[in-house]
């Protein structure tokens, strides 16, 4: 599935695996986060954070008529409030997507699937 952007100069279709990279770019440049986990992790056999080229796969985007929600998976740092690292994802997820694609997010929903302590 797509979004489908129409201006002056044209059409742009983007699809969800760019908004999922999009996404997954953001959330790891927030504090506390460790990393993205796969949403399939038994399935997929991914008990490691995901690569850069992988972040798909931790990032799920749906489609509700004009709504768009984001769900995604992480891994976060041991010590950190994971409450605050969540809230910092979210904002940071949508003031991304709404600055990249020009697009508002309805929802943003964080799913913590490990915690892993971080060398500093």
């Amino acid at each position: 599935m797509s979004i489908e952007v129409n201006n002056e100069y044209g059409k742009i279709d983007i699809t969800n695996d760019v908004i999922a990279q999009v996404v997954g770019e953001a959330a790891i440049e927030c504090y506390g986060i460790v990393g993205m986990a796969s949403k399939h992790q038994i399935r997929d056999g991914l008990t490691d954070i995901l690569r850069k080229e992988n972040f798909a796969k931790g990032v799920i985007v749906r489609n509700v008529g004009d709504d768009m929600h984001i769900d995604m998976y992480v891994i976060v740092g041991y010590g950190t409030k994971i409450s605050e690292v969540a809230y910092q994802v979210q904002s940071k997820v949508k003031y991304t997507l709404n600055k990249v694609i020009g697009m508002a997010v309805k929802s943003v929903n964080i799913f913590v699937q490990g915690v892993r302590v971080t060398n500093l």
